[in-house]
């Protein structure tokens, strides 16, 4: 594999021939990953030499529908070569990618007779290939957080972090990546530092202490109003005559990620950071401030996803866990009086559309405006997407769990001439 987050080409050397190897008097073919997936490929050469079995051992990151992609591909490849076939593939955490597990062993029939456990290691002893067929109904969403807390996890631990810190606003981006690092890490290992500011209203610092209790994190509380009030007050002689503007907005969340930082230095915690994909995607963050931090939980997560993870997350539980006002109230980033995300952005359905149809499926400015999107604005989106390449090049690395995560899947120019 040769292609978004795949470099195999950069290590490996592709083999040339396709062996059988004998156990018990069985023969068997081993083949790896992506060998599974063409027709005229190292299976149909290994089932022609006599292959009684495959066995096709991967490393298949995972993304939001992948599972049921690769079950149709080995099912298909079963059935069109009347061979069982083993799936044995890889999980845990790295980097950015997550290993989801889900192995499964496939009859020749192309059904499947059973089925390893997602997101976590399993073992299996299977001595028919004629058991009765099981079902794998997918819940993407949950599939999803799952894959979330798996990730968080292991970027932690497996890079000696066993607490992090997080920025609580009382919106629905702090809130998700709270859970998922309490899911990931326990409760009583993660902290909330909520830091009140000029514009932050009652309402969300009522639901950042809540949501904190309910999670049962430690929380501190550093307001910077008093902090901020010094840069203006140090910086008013230099910005004479200037209107105040997103400079001054940019401060408050340059100082927020700056105290987090030094939580970070003083008590060994990992930052994590909060925004989420549609954000990142138009530039909606602040380098050196909300951008802030180790990783990047949600950044590949749109915002309409966010929601539905929520609201997921709630229903698990069987309580309010997250707040209802979190979910319900227009998020904002409370930077200047009576902010609304709207007030800068589309609503979050068609944004999140828009991204889908260029990100995800790359289509261009035409196609996109054919699906019945109005041209100014799919004309904005496009060239705000463009233009905060050099903001993503310097985020914290992030999970990825969509099929085309920016980062190293999605390698950009910063200095282009795109128009749209």
């Amino acid at each position: 594999s040769n292609y978004d987050v795949f470099d195999e080409k950069r290590y490996f050397t592709p083999g040339k021939e396709c062996p059988l190897f004998d156990f018990e008097g069985e023969k068997m073919g081993i083949n790896i990953c992506e060998d599974m997936w063409f027709d005229e490929g190292p299976t149909k050469e290994q089932v022609k030499k006599g292959a009684h079995l495959i066995i096709n051992i991967s490393a298949s990151p995972f993304f939001a529908g992948k599972r049921e992609i690769r079950r149709q591909i080995i099912g298909k490849q079963a059935q069109k070569h009347s061979v069982p076939i083993i799936y044995v593939n890889m999980v845990g955490g790295q980097d950015d990618l997550i290993f989801d597990g889900s192995s499964y062993v496939v009859n020749e029939g192309g059904s499947i007779i059973a089925r390893g456990r997602s997101f976590a290691e399993d073992f299996l002893i299977i001595d028919t290939f004629d058991g009765p067929v099981i079902s794998c109904d997918e819940d993407v969403v949950a599939n999803v957080f799952q894959a979330l807390v798996l990730g968080t996890r292991d970027y932690a631990l497996k890079n000696g972090f066993d607490k992090s810190v997080i920025g609580l606003s009382g919106g629905i981006d702090s809130a998700l990546t709270a859970v998922i690092a309490c899911e990931a890490l326990g409760d009583g290992k993660v902290m909330g530092v909520l830091m009140p500011g000029p514009y932050s209203s009652t309402g969300s610092v009522d639901d950042a202490r809540a949501l904190a209790r309910n999670l049962g994190m430690t929380q501190k509380e550093v307001p910077i109003t008093d902090i901020y009030q010094q840069y203006l007050d140090a910086l008013k002689c230099h910005f004479e005559d200037k209107a105040m503007d997103i400079t001054e907005e940019n401060i408050q969340a340059r100082i927020r990620g700056n105290i987090l930082m030094a939580f970070s230095n003083k008590f060994g915690f990992l930052v994590l950071g909060t925004g989420n994909k549609s954000e990142f995607a138009v530039g909606y963050s602040t380098l050196y401030g909300d951008m802030a931090g180790g990783l990047a939980v949600i950044s590949d997560v749109p915002k309409t996803m966010v929601y539905r993870l929520s609201r997921y997350y709630n229903k698990l539980k069987g309580r309010e866990v997250i707040p209802e006002a979190i979910l319900t109230k227009p998020p904002s980033a409370e930077l200047r009086a009576h902010q609304k995300d709207s007030d800068d952005l589309p609503d979050y359905e068609t944004l999140d559309a828009i991204l889908d149809l260029y990100i995800e499926k790359g289509l261009g400015f035409d196609s996109i405006i054919i699906k019945g999107y109005d041209a100014t604005l799919v004309s904005s989106v496009l060239a705000r997407i463009n233009r905060s390449e050099f903001k993503r090049k310097q985020a914290p690395l992030g999970l990825k769990i969509t099929p085309k995560a920016f980062g190293f899947g999605r390698r950009m120019p910063i200095t282009n001439k795109f128009r749209k």
